[in-house]
């Protein structure tokens, strides 16, 4: 357990020495608190198997990147791995660079993995939230412009808790989905997304409660979702339907589909779309309209 957390914390100040307008606060979700929920992976299991990934989430972590900017709207991201891990760099902290320079502040997740108890990774969301909210004044944020976001099955977990209030104390004020899984019904999710979260045999019941567009209302947040229509892995019609969830219901929505880029670009500058779609992300930041 202390060699892996050594490694992370190394991995990340080395990444901040060399990519990141500002180096990351480090914060452990629990050290204070109990969670409510274990997901029965044993310390030892966490794994960094390359630096942008790291399997079996059992200690999760928040990394904060301040812009300096104050009362700067504060993003709140999870990377995608399909509910087996987290793509920590091109779908987390490598956002931190372009976010801080344009005055909004990133907070990156590194939460745990379900592993079958599906309500584990909005524990570490609420969690986040929390953290975020009692040390708002210390840090300059604004806790009413704190968004959430989300990758692939990150964008479940962030659409998740952007249509389930129930679960987290503080509501998103906006989200940004990349490529995400929203649905958990055959066809559309992403299996092994669905595998990890609700098992292999779950109830109709469980599908319909994690199939998110099914759970949207007025009061869900406004939404920046891009994907690209070729995307095999995670198909489009996640985004789609979630979308048409969102305007039915009069939720200010800007989706972006790209007619090419498969599935995971996330952000490394000069790659597939990163440029593009972070322009169009800030400038829909910009335009928000925020408390």
């Amino acid at each position: 357990m202390r060699k892996n957390f050594i490694s992370i914390c190394c991995i990340i100040m080395f990444m901040a020495s060399t990519c990141f307008a500002n180096e990351p606060l480090t914060v452990k979700l629990w050290d204070t608190a109990t969670p409510p929920t274990d997901n029965g992976i044993p310390a030892e299991m966490e794994t960094i198997e390359r630096p942008n990934w790291i399997s079996n989430v059992a200690t999760p972590e928040l990394f904060v990147f301040l812009s300096g900017k104050p009362d700067a709207p504060t993003l709140l991201m999870c990377p995608g791995g399909g509910y087996e891990g987290v793509a920590i760099q091109h779908e987390g902290t490598f956002l931190s660079t372009p976010l801080n320079e344009h005055g909004v502040n990133l907070a990156v997740l590194k939460y745990r993995m379900p592993n079958g108890n599906s309500g584990v990774p909005a524990e570490d969301v609420n969690r986040a939230f929390e953290i975020l909210k009692e040390n708002a004044s210390e840090w300059g944020i604004n806790p009413d412009r704190i968004g959430i976001g989300g990758a692939s099955a990150g964008g479940h977990v962030a659409s998740t808790v952007a249509t389930h209030p129930e679960l987290t104390d503080l509501k998103p004020a906006f989200q940004v989905l990349l490529y995400p899984v929203v649905s958990m019904k055959e066809g559309v999710t992403h299996q092994g997304s669905r595998l990890h979260l609700i098992g292999d045999n779950p109830t109709e019941e469980l599908i319909d409660y994690y199939t998110n567009e099914l759970h949207v209302t007025p009061q869900t947040p406004q939404a920046f979702i891009a994907v690209s229509g070729d995307d095999t892995g995670v198909p489009a019609k996640n985004s789609i339907d979630y979308f048409n969830a969102l305007t039915a219901n009069g939720v200010p929505v800007s989706l972006h589909v790209y007619p090419q880029g498969g599935h995971g670009w996330g952000y490394r500058p000069g790659t597939t779309h990163s440029d593009v779609w972070m322009t169009e992300l800030l400038y829909w930041l910009d335009n928000l309209q925020l408390p």
